[in-house]
């Protein structure tokens, strides 16, 4: 194999590659010799049949595999030899070849930038503990009893209102016609729950116990019956009860249907996950500030066409949002050029930043273990109830999603790593000091 270096320009490395025809001509005898051993030919015994034989049946399809087996072995070896290391998947391509003669090919690759990371003793970080206040707890509790409201008899007699649960009788017609499934009796519907038909529930409000109404609604296109898609529908209701909703009462009783022992230990464990909504919020706020203090403390090249690809996500995740009528505020006004061109520093950034990390966790040998792995698999799908197990095998059948799974795995434990070398001071702040800082970094970052 000859290897000719015919381009040099900063990470970008274009090579001719010429692979002898004797070379691949002793690959193709070896690869047929190999078949000879196991497919059969009428008058010979496994293994005994002439190359020349082989060649007659087998020729065409054994020369495509070892071309490209050649082309793939020989341009690794060509990269492994020089010590290069692509940023992505070099691209190739067949300049001549006839059966007989050499294999001629160009390879141009772009490079991984040296880097040379900073001394990670030299930053300073601040790690913010956020104070978790009573209110905020007591405010969890009373979202989590609202969850488990009640429904009771009304004390003082009213009109029905949203939130209320109806007792009713009804039955419905279309085009006079009863049909199956249009009526039921002491049937408990909650005003505003959206349940039934569009505009059945607001036509209920303001009823009062027994009051005779006749709603009108139209059944929507599409409807899973065939007779009511589309149709209107005329439907007599008497309103035999109006219950109002009430929060489940904050007690003992309630803390044990929900898993805890006591109310007190239940409003221990809010406090304990609110602590560490709070840690990750704050986490997320020392992360942003150890990536900018990196971002401005590395300057190197990066591989423009690992920066295509990171723009290219980004855009097409643009263009979605404004099909969905979504458009960031800081674009408004803007032209799709000057657009451009700011998500493509925001695309440098990220692929700068993406190698840094890489090549820290490379040079101290951090690594994310199958446990890790598994451990955010089982995470991912429990946000799927019901098809956790789907979730699974979808996974574990597709590698580039487990490394999708992988990745911030690797970026977290980077970022631990760093962190542990730094200078890192601690800081008390309460949830509203916490939120005006960010107001206040959000508009700077503006301007």
């Amino acid at each position: 194999m000859q290897v000719t270096e015919t381009n040099s320009d900063g990470l970008k490395r274009d090579f001719k590659v010429v692979i002898e025809a004797k070379e691949i001509n002793e690959k193709v005898e070896n690869r047929l010799r190999e078949l000879s051993a196991r497919v059969k030919i009428p008058g010979f015994r496994p293994g005994k049949a002439p190359i020349k034989l082989l060649k007659q049946r087998y020729g065409p399809s054994v020369l495509g595999e070892v071309l490209e087996r050649a082309v793939t072995d020989s341009s690794a070896q060509a990269l492994n030899e020089r010590g290069l290391r692509p940023a992505v998947q070099p691209k190739i391509e067949i300049d001549s070849f006839e059966d007989g003669a050499d294999l001629e090919y160009s390879m141009a690759i772009e490079l991984l930038p040296e880097i040379q990371p900073i001394d990670f003793a030299t930053l300073s970080l601040e790690r913010v503990k956020i104070q978790v206040p009573d209110e905020e707890v007591t405010s969890a509790l009373e979202r989590l009893a609202a969850s488990r409201k009640e429904t009771k008899p009304l004390e003082t007699p009213r009109p029905a209102q949203s939130g209320d649960v109806l007792v009713i009788d009804f039955k419905g017609t279309v085009h006079g016609e009863a049909l199956p499934g249009m009526a039921g009796e002491d049937h408990h519907l909650e005003l505003g729950s959206n349940t039934f038909i569009g505009g059945f529930e607001e036509q209920l409000i303001g009823a009062e116990v027994g009051e005779n109404r006749t709603v009108n609604v139209t059944f929507p296109e599409g409807y899973g019956n065939e007779k009511l898609s589309g149709q209107p529908a005329v439907f007599e209701c008497t309103v035999k009860e109006i219950r109002e909703s009430v929060p489940a009462e904050l007690n003992d009783e309630l803390a044990k249907a929900m898993g805890a022992e006591s109310l007190d230990d239940l409003r221990d464990k809010v406090k304990e996950r609110l602590a560490q909504d709070y840690d990750g919020l704050a986490r997320m706020r020392m992360k942003r500030e150890i990536l900018d203090q990196l971002s401005e403390a590395h300057e190197f090249e990066v591989p423009e066409s690992m920066v295509d690809l990171e723009f290219d996500a980004i855009w097409q995740q643009v263009e979605q949002d404004r099909e969905q009528g979504r458009v960031d505020p800081d674009d408004e006004g803007k032209d799709d050029e000057a657009v451009k061109a700011e998500y493509r520093e925001i695309a440098e950034r990220r692929v700068r930043l993406g190698l840094l990390l890489s090549e820290v966790g490379r040079l101290n040998q951090i690594e994310v273990n199958q446990d890790e792995v598994n451990k955010a698999l089982f995470m991912e799908a429990q946000r799927h109830p019901g098809q956790e197990q789907q979730v699974v095998e979808y996974y574990r059948a597709h590698p580039e999603a487990q490394a999708q799974l992988r990745a911030p795995l690797f970026e977290d434990k980077v970022i631990d790593f760093i962190v542990d070398m730094a200078k890192v001071s601690e800081r008390e702040v309460t949830v509203d000091q916490l939120r005006e800082e960010e107001e206040k970094e959000a508009a700077a970052a503006a301007d």
